[in-house]
């Protein structure tokens, strides 16, 4: 393996992810390390170091060592970044659990990680104690617990004699940093191991493109620590860069954290864009004075426009000076009220993001950046340039990939960011990497000219018709949701079938803002979605959605589930990913009756 360097602000080339955080605490003492919303924790860079060493020592009384794994079930909260840096500094793998996993998932995690220590909170303990997975240790890092050790016990009762420097000096660019369990969308999970080298290669990356940071820079952590995005472009950015991370405890309270985090840094999974948008729609759409409302809408509109054409090289004077009036009177405003009159690079990645929301948020005047990749790249792969956004794309590979299709249209990909393989998975490790060092991604592409990549769909994931037609999902449901905001989420069927169905989840917040409209405030989300106004709404959106698909691609029938879909459970992954397999064992019978020759009345056909 390649030993990958990385060139520190302080001057310093850097191997390992311990290295580079001694010299960013050494740099910049006294500057605001980690923080929670409303700053009422606040952590610097040389209380942070400090706090490392005890926790190291402490892990090390625990018996952690070189090469052991160490398990985190904690939600975004500084006690990660602290527990987890320790960790770092034995040579240790620290790994995270997405908090929603099932005491089955968890047992199996555990077992394949082996791990003999877990770091969680008292929430978790009854998840954790009914798996039945064998842990010696169990630190809860809220208060007490009966057969646990708190946060503070760990930190103030040191192995004798311990040597930390001598410890993070000992780790190799060569040896794990994590391990990243995949969200087993087909089957069992399986755990990825990323090195420290890979660590280093990405964030290098991302900081000669789509994230060019520094110790002036600040971020968010909302997303799970189980998720690649999180670990690599909020806690391991954090450690090689010294930018400034606020947790954010609770995903959904994202919006709210932002005005008082004020990132010039931000990575949004496309649901969290999506559910901005629709936040920014809904806020006008009950602005009590009709002329404000109007020129809201009137700006939006402008910057759009502006967007639009400044994408196609057709922007106008005329169409320039009525977009400098928006932006002062409108859109600058609200970038302020979002929390992102800093932001200076916004990336979508994890799953495809319609063309539109992106044109939309390019109207507010944002820069944003697609960006694709998966665990086994230790996150990015390819990103759009900020100054050449092309939605619909996911961009060029980061410097030093290696990127090709396959005789079948499947992306390709090689570098120091792939994976070394799945832990204690030999075979799956084969299937995915072949001899030449090339991971077989899954994921069936198209180069543009100048190599700009697009992504076509999952390669297990492609639908084949009856008649033979393989049709993208992804397009499909990316349709129905740019055009309405009520749409949540969507999936598209017709595997076998002689045409393309759908059943289609609403968003929650927009129904109920909706329900306003009309009355139903005291309406249940079942209630609602067999609602009259809230069906037609989303069958126009059905229909908007089928004017930018081609005739084999157009929905002609679907169904407005009643049940949320949450993350971790039946339909999604933690990540929001759709879990198409169980989707469709679970409403087997919903999907035959959108077949039906006489359908019930809850199927509705698109005329």
């Amino acid at each position: 393996m390649t030993d990958i360097g990385f060139a520190h602000a302080s001057g310093v080339t850097v191997h390992t992810v311990p290295a580079a955080f001694q010299q960013t605490a050494a740099l910049r003492p006294d500057q605001i390390a980690l923080r929670t919303v409303g700053g009422t924790q606040e952590i610097t860079w040389a209380e942070y170091a400090t706090r490392v060493r005890a926790l190291a020592a402490g892990l090390a009384k625990l018996g952690v060592r070189h090469g052991d794994t160490v398990a985190l079930m904690l939600t975004n909260r500084p006690e990660f970044n602290l527990i987890d840096t320790a960790a770092l500094h034995l040579g240790a793998v620290p790994f995270s659990v997405y908090n929603t996993s099932s005491t089955e998932q968890i047992a199996h995690v555990f077992a394949n990680a082996g791990n003999k220590v877990v770091i969680t909170e008292q929430a978790f303990l009854d998840t954790l104690r009914a798996s039945g997975a064998e842990v010696e240790h169990t630190v809860v890092v809220d208060g007490t617990a009966e057969g646990a050790i708190t946060m503070a016990e760990l930190e103030s009762d040191p192995a004798p004699d311990f040597d930390f420097d001598a410890a993070w000096q000992a780790v190799e660019s060569g040896d794990l940093a994590t391990l990243i369990y995949t969200s087993g969308t087909t089957g069992p999970s399986k755990g990825v191991e990323l090195t420290q080298s890979n660590v280093i290669a990405q964030v290098a990356g991302l900081i000669s493109g789509p994230l060019p940071v520094g110790f002036d820079d600040r971020a968010v952590s909302y997303l799970p620590a189980a998720h690649v995005a999180d670990r690599i472009s909020a806690h391991a950015m954090s450690l090689l860069t010294g930018i400034q991370i606020t947790t954010v405890t609770d995903p959904r309270e994202i919006a709210a954290a932002l005005p008082d985090a004020r990132p010039t840094v931000f990575f949004g999974v496309p649901r969290v864009w999506q559910k901005i948008k629709a936040g920014i729609e809904n806020k006008l759409a009950v602005e009590p004075s009709p002329v404000k409302k109007a020129l809201a809408n009137w700006a939006i509109g402008v910057g759009i426009a502006q967007a639009k054409a400044n994408l196609a090289g057709q922007s106008s004077l005329v169409l320039g000076v009525q977009h400098k009036i928006a932006d002062a009177l409108v859109l600058s405003k609200l970038r302020g009220a979002l929390g992102f009159d800093e932001l200076k690079v916004a990336a979508s990645g994890a799953a495809p993001v319609p063309p539109e929301t992106l044109e939309y948020f390019l109207g507010l005047g944002f820069a944003v950046s697609e960006v694709w990749g998966m665990s086994e790249t230790t996150g990015v792969g390819t990103y759009t340039e900020i100054d050449k956004p092309r939605p619909g794309s996911v961009g060029r590979p980061m410097d030093g990939v290696e990127l090709r299709l396959d005789a079948d249209g499947e992306v390709l990909i090689r570098g120091p960011i792939i994976t070394p393989g799945y832990r204690n998975m030999p075979d799956k490790t084969a299937e995915a990497i072949d001899d030449a060092g090339w991971l077989h991604t899954g994921d069936v592409g198209t180069l543009d000219a100048d190599g700009y990549l697009r992504i076509v769909d999952r390669k297990k994931e492609l639908i084949i018709s009856e008649a033979g037609k393989n049709i993208a999902p992804s397009n499909i449901e990316n349709a129905m949701k740019a055009a309405s905001s009520m749409i949540g989420q969507a999936v598209a069927i017709g595997e076998a079938r002689p045409y393309i169905t759908a059943l289609i989840m609403l968003d929650p917040d927009v129904a109920a803002l909706r329900a306003k409209d009309f009355g139903a405030t005291d309406a249940t989300h079942a209630e609602l979605a067999r609602r009259k106004e809230i069906v037609d709404e989303v069958k126009e959106a059905v229909l908007a959605g089928n004017t930018k698909l081609s005739r084999v691609e157009q929905i002609k029938r679907f169904v407005i589930v009643e049940n949320l879909w949450e993350p971790g459970g039946d339909e999604l992954t933690p990540k929001m990913s759709l879990k198409r397999t169980p989707i469709s064992t679970k409403y087997a019978e919903t999907i035959s009756e959108l077949y039906a020759a006489t359908p019930p009345d809850h199927v509705i056909n698109v005329k």
